[in-house]
């Protein structure tokens, strides 16, 4: 996969937080196509304090969700955790990641936030943008807006929207029976309704997505096998190379 040039990466949070704002207007969030065949999710690990960050794009068959492809990389990041700026920490060894993949997917689902951020643009919206694709931010917890949770049902397909200052940003949705929700929100040439019957489209049983679920094991077994960047020259190594 190839991907768009849209800014610079060696910029500090001041800088990084000025680029979201102008790549926000560029964002699309209707609905630009009427099917998806192959569906990526993609993933990034690193260990507390480390500046060895590790990415992972798994593709599958939406209509079975079978793996036909899958891609890793590793690479070191400087940029300084600071919520809401995580795409400048993990965008670059995500879109490593990317340029080895050769099955073109049809959308992408990320594990985080789409325009459910406080300036509109998590990184499934960013990386939407940069590679040019529909995506959507699937996370595990809140990062941004309000919801009534006992709006929310205890079945599988329950929802209630997730909100900032009256208007919709995503939706707390139920992927499994009493089990936690995840947040769902648009990144990048979709909407909401598409977002949230994707994701549970793509749901097999557990409470993740199984594009970003399968990414995850997938970064996890990476981090864990210990692969590392080389040291100069911006190379990497990769256990899938």
């Amino acid at each position: 996969m190839k991907y768009k040039t849209l800014h610079r990466w060696d910029v500090d949070p001041k800088q990084a937080m000025q680029i979201q704002k102008q790549l926000r207007d560029q964002l699309i969030l209707e609905k630009t196509r009427e099917s998806y065949e192959l569906i990526a999710g993609a993933d990034v690990s690193y260990d507390k304090g480390s500046d060895i960050f590790y990415a992972a794009v798994v593709v599958l068959e939406l209509s079975s969700l079978r793996k036909v492809e899958e891609a890793s990389a590793v690479s070191r990041s400087t940029f300084p955790y600071i919520p809401g700026l995580l795409v400048f920490r993990e965008a670059p060894v995500l879109l490593q990641a990317f340029e080895k993949i050769h099955k073109d997917p049809d959308i992408i689902m990320f594990d985080g936030q789409g325009i459910a951020h406080p300036r509109g643009i998590g990184i499934a919206s960013h990386m939407g943008l940069l590679l040019d694709k529909p995506s959507i931010g699937c996370a595990k917890s809140k990062l941004f807006g309000d919801y009534k949770e006992f709006n929310l049902g205890p079945k599988a397909g329950s929802y209630t929207p997730l909100t900032h200052q009256g208007r919709t940003i995503g939706a707390v949705l139920r992927t499994r029976d009493n089990v936690s929700p995840v947040f769902v929100s648009p990144g990048h040439k979709i909407d909401l309704a598409t977002s949230m019957e994707l994701v549970l489209k793509s749901c097999q049983g557990y409470r993740l997505p199984e594009p970003t679920r399968q990414a995850h094991n997938l970064v996890n077994k990476v981090r864990v096998e210990g692969t590392r960047p080389a040291t100069s020259g911006g190379s990497q190594i990769d256990l899938f190379s």
